[in-house]
C-alpha cells in the first residue's frame, strides 16, 4: 500500500535526534515554559525572517487567540464581521465564531482553491474588521490589491498559515505577509510535531504581548491576571521535536515540489483536472489536490491498486450540523470543489517507484482498451 502520508517514515529520518532531545527534556525536569519553547520561538522568528512568534497549544488556538487579542485591544468587538473563504477547513471559522464574531463566507477560485480576492470588496460592510486569507493546501493567497484594500478600509489581514509554512510571495514568507498569522504543527503538517502544537506570528509587538498573556490564563505575571485568558501552551517536549525538524523544512519542501512536478508533468488523463501551480515559491505542496467529476470511482480504483487517498474536505463547513444557521447559504463553486477534490499521496519520503505507480494507475483510469 502506498500510504497517503507515512508519518513513521518521515520521523524515522530524524529518529536519533528526536529520541535524544526527548531524553534531554525528561532529564531536565522542566516541561512547560522552558528553554525549548524559547528556542523554538526564536527559531521560528529566524525562519520567518522577522516578526514575533508565540508558541501555543495548537493551530485552532493560534487563530482564536489572534481574534481574542484584537478584541482585548479594542480593535474588534462581538458582532463584527470577518471575511473568510467558504471552502476552508472548519477551524478557520471556529476561531471566528468562538469569539462571537460573524464569518462572512466568500467563494474561492475554482482554479487555485483559495479565496477569490476579486469578490472581497463587495462583501465589506461597516462592521467588517478583518479578512482571513487561508493559504489552502500550501498555496499562497495574496495580492498587492488585497493589501491596498485592507489599508483603504482599515482592515486587519489574518493569515491561516496552517498548511503553508515556507511558502513565499514576492520573497516574503507566508505568516509574515499580514497583520498576524496562525500556524499548526499537527503531525501531518509540513512541519509537524509528534502531537499537537501551534504558533502565532506577527510584526505587531503589542499584539504579541497580549496573545502571550491570553495563552497563559490571561497572565503576564504569575498569579496576576489582566485578561480572562486560555490555557494554550506548547510543551517543552513538542518544542524540542520541532527544534529538530525546523532545520529540515526547506529540504522537505523541495522534495514535495519534486513529487508535485512529476505529477504535473506526467499525469495525463482527460478525466483529471490538475492543480494550478503559480510560481514555484508560492506553493509548498502540503497537499496535491486534483479534481474529477468521477471522484468516488477514482478513489475506489486507486484503493484497489493499493494507493491511499483522502478528501480535503468532503462536507462544506456551512453544511455542518454545528453551523445549521448557515443552511440556506448557496455557494456553487465551493460545492463543486467539495464534490470533486481528491488528494493524492505526497510526502518528502515517497520513492520514485511510488510516485511513478501513482501516475501510471491514474493514467490508466477509465482508459479504453
Amino acid at each position: 500500500m502506498i500510504k497517503f502520508l507515512d508519518l513513521q517514515k518521515i520521523n524515522a529520518q530524524y529518529a536519533s535526534e528526536l529520541k535524544q532531545v526527548a531524553a534531554n527534556v525528561i532529564d531536565s525536569g522542566w516541561y512547560l515554559q522552558g528553554e525549548q519553547v524559547k528556542k523554538f520561538e526564536s527559531g521560528l522568528q529566524a525562519f520567518q525572517e522577522g516578526g514575533n512568534a508565540v508558541a501555543v497549544a495548537n493551530g485552532l488556538d493560534a487563530l482564536r487567540l489572534i481574534f481574542k487579542a484584537y478584541i482585548e485591544l479594542g480593535f474588534m468587538q462581538e458582532g463584527d464581521e470577518v471575511i473568510v473563504p467558504a471552502n476552508t477547513y472548519i477551524a478557520s471559522v471556529l476561531a471566528i465564531t468562538d469569539n462571537k464574531l460573524i464569518p462572512i463566507l466568500v467563494e474561492p477560485s475554482v482554479d487555485t482553491f483559495n479565496l477569490d480576492l476579486s469578490l472581497v470588496e463587495s462583501k465589506i460592510t461597516s462592521k467588517t474588521k478583518a479578512i482571513m486569507v487561508v493559504h489552502l493546501y500550501g498555496r499562497v493567497c495574496w495580492s498587492a490589491e488585497l493589501e491596498s484594500l485592507a489599508k483603504n478600509f482599515n482592515l486587519k489581514i489574518i493569515e491561516d498559515n496552517a498548511q503553508a509554512i515556507g511558502a513565499r510571495w514576492n520573497g516574503i514568507r507566508t505568516g509574515n505577509l499580514g497583520d498576524a498569522a496562525g500556524f499548526s504543527f499537527y503531525p501531518g503538517k509540513n512541519l509537524g510535531a509528534l502531537g499537537d502544537s501551534g504558533a502565532v506570528t506577527t510584526k505587531d509587538e503589542k499584539l504579541a504581548v497580549v496573545i502571550r498573556a491570553l495563552a497563559n490564563y490571561g497572565s503576564a505575571q504569575k498569579y496576576v491576571n489582566q485578561y480572562q485568558g486560555l490555557n494554550s501552551r506548547m510543551d517543552e517536549i513538542q518544542a524540542a521535536f520541532l527544534n529538530v525538524k525546523l532545520s529540515y523544512v526547506d529540504a522537505e519542501i523541495a522534495n514535495r515540489r519534486a513529487v508535485a512536478n512529476y505529477y504535473l508533468e506526467n499525469i495525463k488523463n482527460p478525466k483529471i483536472i490538475l492543480p494550478n501551480t503559480g510560481l514555484e515559491d508560492e506553493h509548498v505542496w502540503h497537499l496535491f489536490v486534483i479534481r474529477t467529476s468521477m471522484r468516488d470511482e477514482l478513489q475506489a480504483y486507486l484503493q484497489e491498486n493499493n494507493i491511499q487517498t483522502l478528501i480535503h474536505y468532503p462536507i462544506p463547513l456551512y453544511k455542518q450540523e454545528c453551523y445549521s444557521n448557515m443552511i440556506d447559504i448557496n455557494f456553487p463553486i465551493t460545492d463543486q470543489i467539495h464534490n470533486e477534490v481528491l488528494s493524492l499521496p505526497i510526502s518528502p519520503v515517497m520513492t520514485n517507484e511510488e510516485v511513478q505507480k501513482v501516475v501510471k494507475v491514474i493514467n490508466s483510469f477509465c482508459k479504453k482498451d
